[in-house]
């Protein structure tokens, strides 16, 4: 490498910082309105739509509720759910092939097992008319723990009918996000009956647990597939700064708590390694925190502006985040439905119209700008 490559790959590089760690976001001066769809539900966690425009929404309490043509009915109460700090009913997903394959996928904070308190458990049942049958546990993560926290959990198909789930570590950053033998910190993938594939990374080791797809996440709670590559993409909690967008690979180690762009909460130090050998990097990540929640990415003609791009949740700063992306990382941050209320969740619809769930407010209708 001669000199003059030299010089232009530490610039290179130098800029891809610099961008990195900019982390200015623009407030717009004509915000996006809304219109509330929803409003008897507290904490919408998670939603997601038919075809035909109607949808289901999860209440953190354990509800299940149904939204259809201007009226929503409740479906069920989710039995066993441990609604506790973070934990509670979290995400609900559609099969893709539905309605010819009739079921849908639940997660939740789940008081099962010998242990007090509660742990991620994923189920499936058939939906019908407004009600449910059949309804059986896919998977259930041990030990039960009675903390509150980092249950992750959020939902997602892969365009080979492969469905992943993400369970966050469960406040045992030193113990279970870099141990392939214990849940807690992982991706998971199954069939969409929810046997385990044999070609997941780990399947074959002894004592793992045979449906991790890949390691070493703190608490996802965004989880979406590019249209187009067709790759999982998830953000997740960090600590004090250092939330993170990672691209997922099979068998990847995502790095928690070994490095980390965070510290604790109390401003010390937990790491001083922001990269190593063998530990992906994030796609983006931000400094100060935002506490993500939710994310879709926009396909939608709907909002011409936003196409292509990536909405996540704020919990923390109560606005939906947007995210202009290329294959180099974010080039652009825009606050949209600035100070609404803690974002939860968000979902675009078939009929390409963007829904958000917000705390305190309910379920609302992103409206495009005329």
């Amino acid at each position: 490498m001669n000199i003059k490559t030299f010089t232009l790959l530490l610039f290179c590089i130098g800029f891809l910082a610099c961008a990195q760690e900019d982390n200015s976001i623009e407030t717009l001066e004509n915000d996006y309105s809304h219109e509330v769809i929803i409003d008897d539900i507290d904490i919408a966690w998670g939603m997601d739509f038919f075809k035909d425009g109607s949808f289901l929404v999860t209440s953190k309490d354990g509800q299940l509720l149904y939204h259809k043509e201007g009226k929503t009915t409740k479906v069920a109460d989710i039995p066993n759910v441990y609604n506790r700090g973070q934990g509670g009913l979290l995400d609900v997903k559609i099969h893709p092939e539905y309605p010819e394959k009739p079921w849908i996928y639940l997660t939740l904070a789940s008081t099962k097992g010998e242990e007090e308190g509660g742990h991620t458990e994923l189920i499936r049942a058939e939906f019908h008319k407004g009600e449910l049958s059949n309804m059986e546990s896919l998977y259930k993560a041990s030990p039960n723990t009675t903390k509150g926290v980092h249950f992750g959990s959020r939902l997602e198909f892969d365009k080979d009918g492969y469905l992943f789930m993400s369970i966050g570590e469960r406040g045992a950053r030193e113990v279970n996000p870099q141990d392939i033998t214990r849940d807690g910190g992982k991706i998971y993938r199954f069939h969409d009956d929810g046997s385990i594939p044999e070609d997941n990374p780990f399947y074959m080791l002894e004592n793992s647990k045979k449906a991790i797809y890949s390691y070493g996440h703190r608490n996802p709670q965004g989880m979406e597939m590019h249209p187009e590559s067709g790759a999982i993409w998830v953000h997740e909690h960090g600590p004090r700064g250092g939330d993170e967008i990672n691209i997922i690979k099979k068998g990847a180690n995502y790095g928690w708590p070994i490095i980390s762009y965070g510290i604790n909460y109390d401003g010390t130090e937990f790491t001083d390694e922001t990269s190593m050998a063998g530990m992906e990097q994030p796609f983006y990540y931000w400094v100060p925190s935002i506490a993500p929640s939710g994310m879709t990415f926009v396909t939608s003609d709907k909002y011409p502006e936003l196409k292509g791009n990536i909405l996540a949740g704020s919990l923390k700063f109560q606005y939906l985040e947007h995210l202009a992306i290329d294959e180099k990382g974010v080039q652009k941050r825009q606050k949209l439905l600035n100070k609404i209320g803690r974002v939860r969740s968000v979902k675009q619809s078939h009929d390409g119209f963007i829904y958000v769930g917000v705390e305190g407010v309910g379920v609302v209708k992103m409206l495009p700008k005329s």
